[in-house]
């Protein structure tokens, strides 16, 4: 994907921390080109195997199940995935991407801050998706927080990526047009309480991005 290509305005949605087969159907057709399930114990947003195939059994085909991991062995992470069926692996923590190569697609989490963060984002490998998040060390995602827009877009302007934290739909049109992104990630900004997503929200967030 060439850089022009990447830096069109955004109509890829991935709705992250879903806990419900659900939430996961009424996001798949409303459009998201991708559902994200977290197995991080700490997570209140935190599924078990059991649940997350049951929400991969609900999605259609072409849309991407993607399992959050943090910090979590390669083993443990290879387990999960091959239980489940996930087409998708987004690494949440410190981990060296190398690590986790196993043929599906790989996500990496990076939490931008300042000018390092940058520079680290846009030097991780191009077979790596990269999603830019709020530095939470304690929650790690779904904190309501967003990032620097304009650290984000010097990112976004070198290589495609996911554009996540404090997103919603009452500021993810002008988020999409300072950072133009490759997708945007929501978790918190459809919620109504954590890992529960609320249908009208869902609903006024894909509306809002349809306008575009």
């Amino acid at each position: 994907m060439s850089a022009t290509e990447h830096r069109t305005p955004a109509t890829r949605i991935k709705i992250c921390g879903v806990t419900s087969a659900e939430d996961a159907r009424l996001a798949a057709d409303l459009g998201a080109f991708a559902v994200g399930m977290i197995f991080w114990p700490r997570s209140p947003r935190n599924v078990s195997v059991e649940i997350a195939s049951a929400i991969v059994a609900a999605l259609p085909a072409g849309v991407e199940s993607v399992g959050v991991f943090v910090d979590q062995a390669a083993d443990e992470v290879r387990q999960v995935a091959q239980a489940v069926g996930l087409t998708t692996l987004q690494l949440h923590g410190s981990e060296n991407v190398h690590d986790y190569d196993e043929g599906r697609r790989l996500i990496k989490a990076v939490a931008i801050r300042d000018a390092d963060d940058v520079e680290h984002a846009s030097a991780l490998p191009s077979s790596v998706l990269v999603l830019l998040d709020a530095h939470d060390p304690v929650k790690r995602g779904g904190t309501g927080q967003t990032i620097d827009w304009t650290l984000a877009a010097r990112v976004a302007a070198v290589r495609p990526v996911v554009l996540s934290g404090g997103l919603h739909a009452g500021n993810v049109v002008d988020a999409i047009r300072a950072v133009r992104p490759y997708a945007v990630d929501v978790s918190s900004g459809v919620e109504h309480a954590p890992g529960r997503k609320d249908p009208a929200r869902l609903r006024t967030l894909f509306a809002a991005v349809r306008e575009l």
